[in-house]
């Protein structure tokens, strides 16, 4: 679990990536070792909350996550993201729920490859040392839903590492079309709004890694609603 998030380049990347935009064994390097003892110090990283208990959301019928967009407020702009529950109900279902725990508020974008797409969710980038961000997850994994859900500008889909159902609290939005990873990563969402703003968070200058030098901040995610614009099926 603690390799959630660099290990969802490290086979697809490597394989669809440039060598410059990816150097070799990089993403690996950083997540490909599972340990228990790291889901226990990424589980330290996360703030406590007085958010429903797993037990009460795991009793919230499915019917309660669908039509619900995403606000993603960051320290960039707002990117709003409708998600996909026929296709990914239990990643959808997922990260509403931690969203709606406050999970993901203050982490950051810790991963940027331009023309390639844009990585956050990890809690360790809230307070953990930098040698930390992009292992961390949120104590429990998610099963692969795989669909034919092409890998397009603008869609949401979940790292893992090289285990498919490994799955945890790390996502990623595409900034452009990559069929190398269709069918290999869950995708559960779409940006409706702010793909400017994932434009300027994929473009802002990076050091090693892919690591923004001064990343860019998820403030707080609002679920909310879907308009009926928003609504519908997931792309075929």
């Amino acid at each position: 679990m603690n390799n959630v998030i660099y290990a969802l380049l490290a086979v697809a990347v490597t394989a669809c990536s440039p060598s410059s935009n990816v150097p070799n064994g990089t993403a690996v390097a950083q997540t490909d070792t599972m340990t228990t003892s790291s889901a226990t110090a990424t589980e330290a990283t996360v703030p406590p909350t007085a958010a429903p208990t797993t037990a009460t959301e795991e009793k919230k019928p499915m019917s309660q996550y669908e039509n619900k967009v995403a606000e993603l407020h960051t320290s960039a702009g707002e990117i709003d993201i409708r998600f996909f529950p026929d296709v990914a109900p239990n990643h959808v279902k997922n990260f509403i729920d931690l969203a709606e725990k406050g999970f993901y508020n203050g982490s950051k974008f810790h991963r940027v490859i331009p023309g390639f797409m844009i990585q956050g969710g990890d809690p360790n980038t809230i307070s953990g040392p930098p040698s930390t961000w992009g292992t961390g997850g949120s104590g429990k994994n998610i099963d692969a839903e795989f669909s034919s859900v092409k890998h397009k500008r603008g869609i949401v889909s979940m790292a893992r590492s090289n285990s498919p159902n490994s799955a945890s609290s790390q996502f990623f939005i595409m900034v452009a079309d990559y069929p190398s990873l269709d069918g290999q990563y869950s995708v559960f969402g779409q940006v409706t709004k702010g793909m400017d703003i994932a434009d300027k968070i994929v473009n802002a200058p990076a050091g090693g890694q892919e690591r923004p030098i001064n990343p860019i901040s998820i403030d707080k995610i609002v679920i909310r609603n879907a308009k009926p614009d928003e609504q519908g099926p997931a792309p075929k």
